[in-house]
């Protein structure tokens, strides 16, 4: 199919769109001078209908006879601005035809008119801007100037962050969509003693967590029956105190974070009873030997209580 057509034979209106093939018949049904005129008549499956396609030599295209028609697209219009040219037969006729060049005249005294006014419009805007030539040079080379500099900027800024990032890419310039979503990240203010702890913390941590952490990972029957607050805020610090020790033990066990682990202690957990090692026991006799001497070590474990 050279275009999209509608068929009429369909009960309900259907489009046949550009590039459909059908099994066509092909004969001859005429000449345009030397040049044969083909018919295509094909059958539409849909609806058993017969379309005919005819070839126009005369304007190089393709003319729908039967069993359809054109989709109009627009494209046959003649739009504003556009000029359309006489062919041989339509300068012939206003040869011939006194009333039919009459008409053109008229109308072509009117768009005259109408042109007219478009122009002098155009040739005013165009003395009060460049009146002064000089004056609206400076003008725009200066601003030109101060939009050059700007580009330069954020030029340099684009390709210094290309370079930070080593970025082997383009990047886009900065939109108020990026702005926004930029504005929505908080990042939050430790100082550099807490975020030296929280580089110790995210590294204790173990990469791969399947365990639920203050109850998200329940199923939906544990988080919809209902329990009284008091238990569940001691269900949630029960759980905070035994991954704290389980992220504690695994940074002092851990050979790789043995020498960049911290921790806080102010005294022991109160109902926990743990067993002395061998350095405790040492520091003890080193501490009664010298007691004038403060020697600490921490613990294996040791937190703040509630």
């Amino acid at each position: 199919m050279p275009y999209p057509i509608w068929c009429t034979t369909c009960t309900k209106p259907t489009i046949i769109g550009q590039g459909v093939r059908f099994n066509a018949e092909k004969k001859k049904v005429g000449n345009y001078f030397s040049t044969p005129i083909f018919s295509f008549r094909m059958k539409h499956t849909a609806c058993g209908g017969w379309i005919e396609i005819r070839t126009d030599p005369k304007n190089t295209a393709y003319v729908v006879t039967e069993g359809a028609k054109k989709r109009d697209t627009g494209e046959d219009k003649v739009h504003e601005g556009e000029i359309v040219l006489r062919t041989d037969e339509e300068r012939e006729r206003l040869q011939n035809d006194a009333f039919a060049a009459l008409e053109v005249k008229v109308g072509d005294k009117r768009q005259a008119a109408t042109d007219k006014g478009r122009i002098e419009e155009l040739l005013d805007a165009g003395d009060k801007d460049w009146d002064d030539p000089y004056a609206a040079s400076r003008r725009l080379r200066k601003s030109f100037r101060v939009e050059r500099k700007v580009r330069e900027k954020k030029l340099a800024l684009t390709e210094g962050l290309k370079d930070r990032m080593s970025l082997g890419m383009d990047l886009l310039p900065e939109t108020e969509e990026d702005r926004r979503r930029a504005g929505f990240v908080e990042f939050g203010n430790l100082g550099a003693a807490g975020s030296e702890v929280a580089i110790i913390n995210a590294r204790a941590k173990p990469l791969f967590s399947t365990e639920p952490i203050n109850g998200k990972g329940r199923s939906s029957s544990e988080r919809k029956s209902e329990r009284p607050k008091a238990k569940q805020a001691a269900e949630r610090q029960r759980e905070a105190l035994r991954l704290e020790l389980q992220q504690n033990t695994r940074a002092i066990m851990d050979p790789f974070l043995a020498d960049q682990a911290v921790f806080v202690t102010t005294g022991p957990i109160l109902g926990i009873k743990r067993k002395r090692t061998q350095s405790e026991d040492e520091e003890k006799q080193q501490q009664d030997i010298a007691p004038g001497i403060d020697v600490f070590k921490p613990p294996l474990v040791d937190y703040d209580s509630d």
